[in-house]
């Protein structure tokens, strides 16, 4: 079974996100900032990511650098699920090493969508 890293600091949010991976046939883990999700990735890279992009300590952005500087940090497929649209912001990402995007709210199958074209599925 593939792995799921969920990393949102809303915890509404992450339990929403959890049913919605689990049902996809991932076992989850969460994390409720960026600092937190990095020390679960240094125990053990999961296969996906759902990434937040504001969230207190630690964005979604600094993560991801921090992530993809990790040894063997490249191959997790990190999806940003975030309400950031504008294009400056979506290159950033996309530069700092993200897969794909999910504008919220959003709902399973468009995240089974956004899975498969990140190569997740």
């Amino acid at each position: 079974m593939k792995t799921c890293l969920i990393v949102e600091d809303s915890g509404v949010i992450r339990r929403v996100e959890r049913r919605m991976m689990e049902a996809l046939g991932f076992t989850v883990d969460e994390a409720a900032d960026g600092l937190s999700a990095l020390e679960t990735c240094a125990a053990g890279l999961p296969a996906v990511i759902l990434l937040d992009w504001v969230m207190p300590g630690m964005d979604g952005i600094a993560f991801l650098r921090a992530l993809r500087a990790l040894p063997g940090g490249d191959a997790p497929r990190v999806i940003f699920c975030t309400s950031q649209s504008d294009v400056g912001s979506i290159a950033e990402a996309a530069a700092a090493g993200a897969d794909e995007f999910v504008m919220k709210p959003f709902d399973q199958e468009t995240l089974a969508v956004k899975l498969s074209d990140a190569g997740a599925r």
